[in-house]
């Protein structure tokens, strides 16, 4: 083993790295490479968004409106699409997660009104539109308004 890593070499093609900043005679001492004095050949250099004294387009730019740092994430659900189960079902959020009603990370299901429903069934949601509120009951179903959990 001792004899194999004493024998071992660099691949082939790589070179050994630049020393910068070691005498006049390296072609690359004092000032490295980077020039005299400026911007370049500080240490600290630019920032990626610095557009050479242009107007950054950050502020080129509109701004209009208000982005929430923290939305309610609502996952909506129709009535049509509760056709799918069966008479006399509970429909709560794991039986719509479970059946890909909804999908990726909600904080609240809201059912609305579009599709037709011809079975009595029990919906628990967060929130119901007064037309999907009114066509379950229509058909003889019931709507359970559901409180969100605060925690997460």
């Amino acid at each position: 083993m001792a004899d194999t890593l004493s024998k071992l070499a660099k691949p082939a093609g790589t070179r050994p790295k630049t020393r910068l900043g070691r005498g006049v005679g390296s072609g690359l001492g004092k000032t490295s490479g980077r020039g005299q004095k400026g911007q370049y050949a500080r240490s600290r250099g630019f920032k990626p968004s610095f557009e050479g004294g242009q107007t950054p387009m950050h502020r080129r730019l509109p701004k209009r409106g208000f982005n929430h740092p923290f939305p309610t994430i609502v996952a909506a659900v129709n009535v049509g699409d509760l056709e799918t189960f069966a008479a006399g079902a509970t429909i709560d959020v794991e039986a719509l997660e479970a059946r890909g009603l909804v999908k990726g990370r909600f904080d609240r299901i809201k059912i609305l009104g579009d599709g037709e429903l011809t079975k009595a069934i029990t919906v628990s949601a967060h929130a119901f539109s007064k037309s999907a509120a009114a066509k379950i009951q229509k058909a003889g179903g019931k709507v359970v308004v559901v409180t969100p959990s605060s925690a997460p």
